[in-house]
């Protein structure tokens, strides 16, 4: 078994125009100060981190590494959830999607696509000139509006749409192949790979590619009333990253899983700081340490109700408190009597 490492903190809710969140040195000083020995990075976040240096220039990762080393940090992962959410976008989302990219590219979806497709890759090199095995993202979507079988789908739709989604990602899952850098893709509503069976339909297609992963957030599942302790043990060998957020679903007689178009404040199903909600994180993260999960604990703060630093320092503590730290020798070895093949043999009688 293996010991989690953490705890770490996913950076791309703190990245701000004011200090100490708008700059490498200072966010990272902070995110020690609050506890955390690991930070996730934003990929597309400017103040922090140069995708297109970090890509073609290994001095500049061992620079970033080496002022995050100075305070006390390890970079755990790079992510590239907005770029790689712009690899598959259904038209219905053009609008609400575009500010995601470039300028450049914005109003043209398929030079937006190209330049998405662009983005991971650059991300999945600069990973490896990190020294980084895994990297987040998501897949974006071109299915997700027909989620609901009302109308009555056309037969092959769903199908057409996910040959589609493969045919996208398999390339960039090539580069992260070459690269030597797992794909974990964040498990999420709004995209197309949501749950098991929409994660088991892509991986499918993609003839079972061995960097196609999974980041794994309990937070999520909650939300779709979906048994977050069996998918653990169900996904155990493709889980490959771990956002540990809380969540909470409280369904009444007027809203449920859908929560009536409200806010995060009002909505049945909402996040919440780590500790405040429903999550059973002893399970999990025993579940982790049996199953030898080797990765981060990575905290994704999100909460409508509490203040993010508040968040953020009680986030550090509270996986702190909850990282197994794994046993090298079984509970009973002290009644070990030292048999052999022959007491063996004598003790069932042969």
């Amino acid at each position: 078994m293996k010991t989690i490492k953490g705890p770490a903190l996913f950076l791309a809710q703190f990245a701000g125009d004011d200090a100490p969140f708008n700059s490498w040195e200072s966010i990272t000083k902070w995110a020690a100060d609050c506890g955390y020995i690991g930070v996730q990075v934003p990929s597309w976040d400017g103040r922090l981190f140069d995708l297109e240096k970090a890509a073609t220039s290994k001095d500049y990762c061992d620079e970033i590494k080496g002022v995050a080393a100075a305070n006390g940090i390890e970079v755990t992962e790079l992510s590239t959830h907005l770029q790689g959410q712009l690899v598959a976008v259904h038209p219905a989302y053009d609008a609400a999607f575009d500010g995601f990219a470039a300028p450049e590219v914005r109003g043209n979806p398929k030079a937006r696509q190209a330049w998405a497709v662009d983005q991971v890759k650059k991300a999945l090199t600069a990973s490896r000139n990190l020294g980084l095995t895994e990297h987040a993202t998501f897949s974006g979507a071109l299915a997700w509006p027909y989620v609901y079988p009302w109308p009555q789908r056309p037969a092959g739709l769903v199908e057409t749409a996910f040959d589609e989604l493969a045919s996208r990602w398999r390339p960039i899952l090539d580069h992260a192949e070459e690269n030597g850098v797992d794909v974990c893709y964040e498990i999420h509503p709004g995209e197309d790979l949501h749950d098991g069976v929409t994660f088991e339909m892509f991986l499918e297609r993609l003839d079972g590619h061995a960097r196609c992963n999974m980041l794994y957030d309990p937070s999520h599942y909650v939300l779709q009333c979906l048994d977050y302790l069996d998918n653990i043990d169900i996904y155990k060998d493709r889980i490959k990253m771990f956002h540990v957020k809380d969540a909470e679903f409280n369904p009444t007689g007027r809203q449920g899983v859908y929560s009536g178009y409200q806010s995060w404040v009002d909505r049945a199903g909402r996040f919440r700081s780590l500790g405040d909600g429903q999550v059973d994180f002893s399970a999990i993260f025993a579940k982790m340490a049996a199953n030898d999960f080797f990765g981060w604990a990575v905290v994704e703060w999100e909460c409508a109700l509490k203040h993010p630093e508040d968040g953020a320092r009680e986030g550090a503590q509270f996986v702190k408190d909850h990282i197994i730290r794994v046993t090298e020798h079984a509970f009973d070895d002290f009644a070990d009597g030292g048999t052999d093949e022959a007491a063996n043999r004598k003790m069932l009688g042969l």
